[in-house]
Formats: C-alpha cells, structure tokens, sequence
C-alpha cells in the first residue's frame, strides 16, 4: 500500500478534545474514554497517538503508514510530535519498523504463566518456535545460586544462554542455570535449538513438578538490547524462574526477558479451598 492509499478522516487536533461526560467505557481492556481526563486537556502528542491508533485499527496487519512529514501536515503539528505518538505506539507493540517505513504490527504472543515451556506456548499460536545459542559454559556454583538449583557451593554448574525466536524473528534471551549432576552431557547430548525442558523429560526422565515465578519490568542492558535486536530504550518483560522436579527439589534458575512490545502473559486462576 502507498501512502497515498489512505484516505485520513478529517479529525482536528487540539488540546481541548471533547469529551463524554459520562466516562462511558469504550473497548473492554481499553483505556476509559480513551484515557482522556474529565478536565479535557491532553498533550497535543496523545490526541495525535489517538488519531494514529484509529488509522492503525483501519488499516489491519502489515500496513503501511503515511510518513512523518505526511502526518505532520495533516494534523497541522510538528514532526517531533508525530514522532513521539508513533514511539509510543511502537512502544505498545501496535506498530514496528520495516525497512524506512512504519508498519501495523500483528497480536503480541501469549505465553501462558505454567510450567508449558516456550516452546509449546509459540506452537500454539501457529508460529514456530526457535533459539540460537549464544553461549553454554560450565562454572563453580556460587554460594547464591546453590539452593536454586540443588547443589552445593563450587560445585560445577551449567549456564546457558539462548535468544528465544518465533518464525525467525528474535523475542526474548534465556539464561538458564542447572547442576552439572542433573545434565552431566548436557554440552554433547542436548540441540540448543530444541526444548530444554522435553530434553529432561524424555532424555533424562526429569520431570518439573512446580515452579516460582516473578515478573517485573526491566529496560534491556545495551548487550542484551544487541542480541535481541531491539532499542534499548524499548520496555522489557523480566521473567525469573526457580523450578522444582516432581520430588520437590530444586532443580533449574531461569532468568528470561521477553520483548514488552511482542508478548503478553496469561494465566488461568482458580478459587482455592
């Protein structure tokens, strides 16, 4: 699609929207009226983000926007004001570059908070799973790590390091840490491209029993922002993982960060007795 396949509706831009006085709910998950306050007064940034986004909806996946001197001259702003709503926007994960232009991103990936590995959770959702390793080196444990992963301190263990992909596109970095008793060959038996956790299971008949998870929101070092191909700036999804085999003892640390603009996290919660 040409920019100028797109026909703008005509939406002025000012920083004294209207407003519904009733702060009627639009989309369920949506901001409340948009996220405009009752006073009216937005930032003329966030009235053009609101325009883009209802351009985004209009346009469907993979189209192209109009260039920031186009979108300028239509909403009578500056350039820098259309860059930073589109920054946001790509923030959000609702657009992303490609090549020189601007393009509508497709749905964030839904990884499920369980102990399914990555693997299974991007299979689900018809793309295919990959990783490529960055690195595996084995190391005396640290005093820190050793009732993490089942050990004793100076024991050897194992550390891996794996940007996560789906269909080839690079959305998250793994470290993975585990005993070198648990994975004695894990250097010579185990494909880094493949599921550490099916490699227990049928390799090694390791079964996970159950799991403590944290997550929190991170910006990605400038190493960790190179692999993963991604501004540093762009928020990161911080996942930490200490899991246990079926007999409850410790048995991995995983320290995974995931792109805020590609995924999103699900889990199914249940009343407890």
């Amino acid at each position: 699609m040409s920019h100028a396949a797109y026909t703008f509706p005509f939406i002025p831009v000012c920083d004294h929207p209207p407003v519904n006085s009733q702060n009627t709910p639009g989309t369920p998950g949506a901001p409340v009226n948009s996220g405009i306050p009752e006073h009216g007064r937005v930032p003329k940034y966030y009235a053009v983000k609101a325009r883009l986004a209802l351009m985004v909806d209009e346009l469907g996946e993979g189209g192209l926007l109009p260039t920031e001197r186009d979108l300028a001259v239509r909403y009578e702003v500056s350039r820098e004001t259309v860059r930073q709503a589109l920054r946001e926007l790509l923030l959000e994960g609702r657009l992303r570059r490609q090549g020189r232009g601007t393009v509508v991103a497709g749905p964030k990936l839904e990884q499920p908070l369980s102990l399914a590995s990555y693997t299974e959770g991007v299979r689900r959702q018809g793309l295919r799973p990959g990783r490529s390793l960055i690195s595996l080196d084995r190391f005396p444990c640290p005093e820190a790590l050793a009732p993490e992963v089942g050990t004793e301190r100076g024991e050897p263990v194992w550390h891996m390091e794996r940007v996560l992909l789906a269909d080839d596109e690079r959305v998250g970095l793994e470290s993975t840490y585990v005993s070198e008793a648990r994975a004695p060959h894990l250097d010579t038996e185990f494909d880094p491209d493949s599921s550490f956790y099916s490699y227990l299971h049928d390799r090694l008949g390791i079964s996970f029993g159950d799991a403590d998870e944290r997550i929190e929101t991170v910006l990605a070092t400038p190493r960790e922002a190179l692999l993963i191909g991604t501004p540093p700036a762009l928020p990161m999804l911080l996942l930490h993982r200490i899991s246990r085999d079926t007999a409850g003892r410790p048995l991995e640390r995983v320290r995974t960060l995931y792109r805020g603009d590609r995924f999103s996290f699900t889990a199914h919660l249940g009343q407890q007795g």
